[in-house]
């Protein structure tokens, strides 16, 4: 891993992978997220004024991240990570950056609140 890398991993992240089990009673699905990892990350917000919306009469924040990880086997989109206490899911991802060396992958975090009428 380049040293550039290294000394830019400032963020503990957690990743959190999805557990669905089914209840014998009723079988309905219940999901569960269990800790899949615990990194230190280079993590960078994209400009959310781009990413603003207006969608049925309700603001949609949009806050897609940036995050950079040393190379973690068995990382894939349907996880979630969770940022300072801040759920974000997986949008684009992971990709492998030079050999085996590091990961990039794009989360967003979303929130709402009831516009004005």
């Amino acid at each position: 891993m380049s040293l550039d890398l290294a000394s830019r991993l400032d963020t503990r992240i957690r990743i959190e992978r999805k557990v669905v089990t089914h209840d014998p009673q009723y079988g309905t699905e219940q999901v569960t997220w269990t800790e899949f990892a615990c990194v230190w990350a280079d993590v960078k917000d994209i400009l959310p004024s781009k990413a603003e919306r207006l969608a049925d009469s309700i603001q949609i924040g949009r806050r897609p991240v940036r995050i950079h990880i040393r190379h973690l086997p068995g990382l894939s989109a349907d996880m979630r990570v969770i940022i300072d206490a801040r759920v974000h899911q997986i949008i684009s991802g992971p990709a492998t950056l030079g050999r085996r060396e590091a990961m990039e992958i794009m989360v967003e975090e979303h929130s709402s609140e009831g516009a004005a009428p």
